[in-house]
Parts: C-alpha cells; structure tokens; sequence
C-alpha cells in the first residue's frame, strides 16, 4: 500500500486521503485481493467495498472499486484487466448490482482499462468529488 500511495504523490502531488476501514472490505461487503507472480512476489491490488445510498452520487447496491494497482515491473500483461474482472464477478456473487470507482485525469491507463471494459461516467461521489481531476465511473453488473 505504500508504494500505491508513492504513485499517488508521483502524479498528484499527495496520497489518497480517502478514508479506508479494513473491516469495510470483509466479506460478504467487500473484498481485498493480491495477485502473486510466478515467484510468489506481490504484483498487484484490487479491493471493493459495499456501498448504499445515503451519500451524493450512490446508491444501494453498489460495489465501490479501491486500490487497483499493478507495480510497474508486471504491467502490460493483463494482470490490471484480470483483478478487475475477478472483482466484478465476486462483486456480483456478493448481490452488488453496480460497480463505481473514483480515478484521476493523471491516470490514462487506468482510464483507458475502465472503458474498455464497458465502465462510463456516472455522477461524482466520494472524498474527490469536487476536484476538477476527480473522475467517477460505472457499470451495471448483470
């Protein structure tokens, strides 16, 4: 998680301040998962979290995507893609009916991952919300 927030400060000047609860990711309402190389090294992250209405731009039934990240040394092989769908499906299994998360303009691959995989703009939410670089996303989940 340290190296995470090393990217954050890399290209937005600070960490991600979002308020993060470890119990927030306890199944059944969420989940953090690590992908492992070969070598049985950590090369990457993903998490979701249940989230309800109640707060601007939610609403019940939603799976809240946090700390997608690959290290730079395992990227370009598709692992980024693959945790997102592993989170989709357990999301789903779990009863979330959407999948959101909040990104930033600095962040082009994750972007360009999101719509590639069907994700469009929703309505802001969350901590960033009212930052011009904050950009939210969304997809059903059938």
């Amino acid at each position: 998680m340290a190296e995470v927030q090393q990217e954050y400060v890399r290209r937005y000047g600070g960490p991600d301040e979002t308020d993060l609860v470890e119990d927030d990711f306890a199944p059944p309402l969420g989940a953090f998962a690590v992908l492992y190389d070969l070598d049985g090294s950590p090369v990457g992250t993903g998490a979701w979290r249940a989230q309800e209405s109640g707060e601007i731009g939610l609403a019940d039934g939603d799976a809240e995507i946090k700390r997608m990240y690959t290290r730079a040394a395992a990227r370009g092989r598709g692992l980024a893609r693959r945790m997102l769908r592993f989170l989709e499906e357990d999301a789903r299994r779990a009863g979330r009916r959407r999948m959101i998360l909040e990104t930033g303009d600095q962040q082009p691959e994750a972007l360009a991952l999101y719509k590639s995989e069907g994700y469009e703009p929703v309505p802001k939410f969350g901590f960033y919300r009212e930052y011009d670089s904050s950009i939210c996303l969304g997809k059903a989940l059938a």
